[in-house]
């Protein structure tokens, strides 16, 4: 074997290697492209589900502040109840004495 024979063989054998190379890179470039895909379609269901929890804890936090205004309107006609009863009784003392 001539001098250039050798180093045409071995020109071949780097041309091999790196068409091997360039297929593993372009295999784990693709991989990781749909590796990519799926995180984002994850991140995607995520912002959806956050979205959708922010919505109920809206509405929660909503209905919790009518459940608190529904109680306070109990106790306030409670309160107004005892009072409109002890002012009857005042007026039924005060209608005795007279």
């Amino acid at each position: 074997m001539t001098q250039s024979e050798k180093v045409l063989a071995t020109f071949q054998t780097r041309v091999r290697q790196m068409i091997l190379r360039f297929q593993e890179v372009k295999k784990e470039n693709s991989d990781l492209y749909g590796m990519m895909a799926e995180q984002e379609q994850r991140i995607k269901e995520l912002e959806d589900l956050l979205a959708q929890k922010e919505k109920e804890y809206e509405t929660l936090k909503m209905a919790r502040m009518m459940t608190i205004v529904d109680k306070d309107l109990d106790g306030a006609k409670d309160r107004v109840a005892r009072l409109i009863r002890d002012v009857n009784k005042c007026i039924a003392v005060l209608s005795d004495e007279k």
